[in-house]
């Protein structure tokens, strides 16, 4: 038990220490070859007033898959499913941020076809949903094959979509990522899920190193190509390990440790369908935005949301012990 306590901390420490000294080389680039996020007067959620380098993502990426490979030494299919996909997201989400540092937006069609294929990936390697335990007979129920696959797709691609749309924020995604990650981790040591507890070791260490340089005022942003990749991570920890032998009750865990940028765009979904908008058109109606309109400042903000969210992650905890 020392031991795999020890691999945890030095996987945490190593990946902190390679997105924190990887950002500043990176930021330096970016200005070099304009790719920031300028700031516009004329768009209600570009709340930062001087251009931002949008470079942070390669680091993450970095960091992430390196510590991973390095300390599980996992190389399987799902390994590959996990880094293909992350792979997909980061050059489709280059591509997105780069359309920003233009002043203009990139079509939400071929993002959601992206981001849906690195799902199907992480389907076809093994990873899914397939049922949960029943609380009465004590039976497995499994679900169809085709429930199977939308009810996975469907978290994967709902996950990644969340944690982008909570990125408008100095410090907030970054916040939010950490506190789910760190929940999830907590998860999967109860139920001694080694691969998804060294996931979420890993994903908080590249997060935290992050917030270093992205808390208010933020120094670099990790754009679209950083935000869905942290979401699609989260989306396959959680697959992987609470979402693994659950019963009914238990399903609640992730969703609560994922809870606040869940509840949030939900909310900002229905309300965009019942006002005829498109889902997907980037408006300025996220609780962060609504709750600065409320005259809070940025970093009380994402105090609030970070203890709502934490509030929320300690729920699901209690709910796992009480499932132990």
């Amino acid at each position: 038990m020392a031991v795999i306590f020890i691999l945890y901390v030095l996987a945490f420490l190593l990946s902190y220490a390679i997105v924190y000294f990887l950002i500043p080389p990176l930021r330096r680039l970016a200005f070099r070859l304009d790719f920031v996020d300028k700031p516009r007067q004329d768009v209600e959620r570009k709340i930062h007033r001087e251009p931002i380098p949008l470079t942070a993502s390669y680091a993450i990426f970095a960091g992430f898959f390196i510590v991973y490979l390095l300390f599980s030494r996992d190389f399987s299919l799902e390994t590959l499913a996990l880094f293909a996909g992350g792979i997909l997201l980061l050059t489709i989400g280059t591509v997105d941020d780069w359309y920003k540092t233009k002043g203009k937006e990139f079509p939400a069609l071929p993002k959601m076809v992206v981001q849906m294929s690195a799902a199907v990936l992480v389907y076809a390697a093994g990873i899914s949903f397939t049922g949960f335990y029943n609380p009465f007979s004590g039976e497995y129920f499994t679900l169809p094959v085709v429930l199977q696959f939308l009810l996975t797709i469907l978290w994967i691609f709902g996950v990644t979509t969340v944690i982008n749309f909570t990125d408008g924020m100095d410090g907030l995604a970054a916040s939010l990522t950490a506190i789910s990650g760190t929940t999830l981790f907590i998860v999967a040591l109860v139920k001694n899920q080694s691969p998804s507890a060294m996931m979420a070791i890993i994903l908080i260490g590249v997060t935290l190193a992050y917030f270093h340089f992205n808390k208010p005022p933020a120094k670099v942003f990790m754009g679209d190509a950083g935000a869905t990749f942290l979401g699609f991570i989260l989306s396959v920890i959680a697959l992987d390990g609470a979402f693994k032998q659950a019963t009914l009750l238990s399903l609640f865990i992730p969703i609560l440790a994922l809870g606040v940028p869940i509840f949030d765009n939900l909310f900002v979904i229905i309300r965009r369908f019942m006002q005829g908008k498109a889902i997907y058109q980037a408006d300025a109606s996220q609780a962060h935005y609504r709750l600065l309109r409320s005259g809070l400042n940025h970093k009380q903000v994402v105090l609030v949301l970070s203890l709502i969210s934490v509030c929320l992650s300690l729920s699901s905890i209690i709910l796992l012990l009480m499932q132990s």
